[in-house]
């Protein structure tokens, strides 16, 4: 080494640089400093840059730590002695010492640690076209795992923020893309460093960085999923300090650009992450109003499935759900009166230009995703989140008939599938849109005449599908669907329609079966009061057209059938229906049939009956059923209790003959001899399918019944 070499320093300064001893280190920075000054005094800037270009590429170019830590003192020292004046070196200042951030030497990093805040405390803001180099080697230095190191780089940290925010020429979009660029890292110590340069951003208004939050959205709650819980507690607070922001002043956010995010994030496993996401939604939704609308679909995928959460941690995530599903349910009762007249707008446009647009008007709700999503929760495993889809079917029928009609054919079917369910609220709200399906009038706010519905039979059709292939189905559920069906639809109506559908059904042996439960509904439940009245009145030809709907299906039951002739008073039939039956093969199921109604002859509901054994010409026939099903009765208990009920009656006016013409006039619209015959033509053919099932395999039964 020659003075020559690192001329304009001195041999022994250069020794001394680079020593190991700090204080002679030091002693020889402060030679430098006066060197630098008097170079500065004089407006030497040649010697300033040779001297520069010595400590920064001569001796930072040796392996030797020790040398490094002499370069770096030595740099540090040039700026000290320029003062002001090292504004106009900054690059030549910064370049080597950030070189030196990044040695493997931890005594080198944190000397270059040292020596740029030494810098950057001079030179401010001047440092700020260097920000991105400065920036990423801080982010680096954040994850250093020598204590000393990252000690010095957290004063170094500290510094850099508070050039940075007090600075009024700073580029905010380029320092937010800078942090944007490292939240996702998996380092704690990192995710930590760009956390703490959001919260110093945020904490300068004067920055704007509120403006930036979409960009930064995401990454935050990423973080907060983080599992070291000071850095989920550092974000969380700032993301609350961000909801607060947008609270106070909401028309400076950008609402679209940032549901997504939450949408996504409201999907999370991870608790705190779920309730921070559907916390942001339920403030979005409130202020935004319908704005949120567009986005409609994502939030229900994220809000429907978190309404069954029944544990407490997850309670207020589910009462949040709650508010955010009712926002929006409001929300399209406010802006329906705009859809319908938007959708109609664009309807009579595609009319005259002879196409369809399948769009929703731009800025409103995308009816055909919302659907979409509506249909595949029908299908989820929560009760409350299919509650919650029905629910919302529903009120887009209600609040956006024209429209919805057009997504009858997807919604129909998921509908009728929702009968299977083993929750009553499920198979309520599914029979209540199924019955509103059934009602829609396209194209006006008028309810339909059912029978002009194409969808009224195609339901009646699928619904006797169901049940007839589900045997547990039929037993289960269903007398509870037909009740409910005769609840939001008028029950004559249900009655008949599904007399008509099954009168054509292949399956005898599920017909039969299917109308014992109609049977036992109609003679029974509370929903059928006001029919069974109609016909026990028995007057009106719209009663007697009813009670040949009803007598052509119930064909399949001789035992409801006879219900059916005993309600209706036409109580000769009912002898001769009885003379019929013992040509029937007397099944055990039949015999349990003839029982049930036994009882309910017993039961309250046939009160009337029984009162009519006192009467005069009448009783003579209805006795005369009475003793009939007394003879085809085994000795069991309804056996005697029928006995017991007959032997109670008053003497007959007359001798009991099971073929007695029947006094009363039968209403001349019913061929009664037309009906019995057509009794007994579906009796035989059930008689046949019986022969054929017992002796096909099942197989061959299967093929045989389709």
């Amino acid at each position: 080494m020659t003075e020559k070499d690192y001329a304009p320093l001195s041999t022994a300064c250069v020794r001394g640089l680079c020593d190991k001893i700090y204080e002679k280190r030091k002693f020889a920075g402060v030679e430098i400093e006066k060197m630098v000054k008097d170079f500065s005094d004089n407006n030497n800037s040649n010697q300033i840059k040779r001297l520069i270009r010595v400590l920064g590429q001569d001796l930072m170019s040796s392996t030797n730590p020790n040398m490094k830590n002499g370069a770096l003192m030595g740099l540090s020292s040039v700026a000290v002695g320029l003062g002001k004046g090292c504004v106009s070196y900054v690059g030549e200042l910064t370049h080597p010492i950030v070189a030196c951030l990044s040695e493997s030497e931890a005594r080198v990093r944190y000397s270059a640690a040292e020596a740029l805040y030494n810098v950057l405390k001079i030179v401010r803001g001047a440092a700020l076209p260097y920000f991105t180099l400065i920036f990423d080697a801080l982010a680096r230095l954040a994850a250093d795992p020598e204590p000393q190191v990252k000690q010095g780089a957290e004063l170094l940290d500290r510094l850099v923020k508070d050039i940075v925010t007090e600075s009024d020429s700073v580029d905010v979009s380029a320092v937010v893309g800078l942090v944007r660029e490292r939240m996702y890292t998996r380092s704690a110590s990192s995710r930590q460093f760009v956390v703490s340069w959001i919260c110093a951003l945020d904490a300068a208004p004067a920055l704007g960085l509120r403006a930036h939050l979409p960009d930064l959205l995401d990454g935050l709650f990423t973080i907060l999923d983080d599992p070291h819980p000071e850095i989920r507690r550092m974000c969380e607070v700032q993301l609350n300090e961000f909801l607060r922001s947008i609270r106070k002043d909401p028309t400076q956010v950008d609402f679209q650009s940032m549901i997504n995010i939450l949408i996504t994030h409201a999907q999370s496993t991870e608790e705190l992450l779920q309730l921070t996401a559907i916390t942001w939604m339920r403030e979005f939704v409130e202020l935004s109003g319908g704005g949120m609308l567009p986005y409609a679909s994502g939030i229900l995928c994220a809000v429907l499935p978190a309404l069954a959460f029944a544990d407490e941690p997850r309670k207020k995530i589910r009462e949040i759900a709650s508010t955010v599903n009712l926002q929006l349910l409001k929300l399209i009762e406010a802006d329906s009166v705009t859809m319908e007249s938007a959708f109609k707008a664009l309807k009579l446009e595609d009319d005259k230009e002879g196409k369809t647009k399948d769009v929703a008007p731009e800025g409103k709700l995308n009816l055909v995703a919302v659907v979409d999503l509506l249909t595949q929760m029908v299908h989820h495993t929560s009760v409350h989140t299919k509650i919650a889809a029905l629910d919302w079917i529903l009120h887009l029928y209600s609040k956006l008939p024209t429209e919805m009609y057009g997504e009858t054919e997807r919604i129909f079917g998921p509908s009728v599938v929702a009968l299977t369910d083993t929750s009553d609220e499920v198979v309520r709200r599914a029979i209540a849109l199924l019955a509103e399906i059934c009602s829609c009038e396209p194209e006006t706010d008028a309810r339909r005449a059912l029978d002009s519905s194409p969808y009224y039979r195609k339901f009646l059709k699928a619904l006797l599908q169901l049940l007839a292939a589900d045997e547990n189905l039929l037993e289960d559920r269903g007398a509870f669907i037909i009740r409910q069906l005769c609840v939001v639809l008028p029950a004559e109506e249900v009655y008949r329609a599904l007399a008509d559908t099954l009168v054509a059904e292949r399956d005898l042996r599920f017909a039969g079966r299917f109308v014992d439960v109609l049977s036992a509904i109609l003679l029974t439940a509370p929903e059928l009061h006001a029919t069974r009245r109609r016909l026990r009145a028995f007057r009106e030809p719209a009663t007697h057209a009813l009670f040949v709907s009803l007598y052509r299906c119930w064909c399949h039951s001789g035992v409801a059938l006879l219900a059916l002739c005993l309600l209706t008073h036409n109580y000769h039939h009912c002898n001769r229906l009885i003379a019929t039956f013992g040509d029937l093969e007397i099944t055990v199921d039949f015999l349990t049939e003839i029982d049930k109604l036994v009882q309910l002859i017993e039961s309250p509901i046939f009160a009337y009956l029984r009162l009519e054994l006192l009467n005069g010409e009448q009783s003579v026939s209805l006795r005369g059923a009475l003793f009939g099903l007394l003879m085809l009765l085994p000795q069991s208990a309804a056996f005697h209790a029928l006995r017991h009920r007959l032997h109670t009656a008053p003497p007959p006016l007359q001798p009991l003959l099971i073929h007695e013409p029947q006094p009363a006039i039968p209403p001349p619209d019913i061929d009664f001899d037309a009906l019995l015959e057509q009794f007994q033509q579906v009796q035989a053919a059930h008689r046949r399918y019986r022969l054929v099932e017992r002796r096909l395999p099942d197989a061959d039964y299967l093929q045989y019944n389709t």
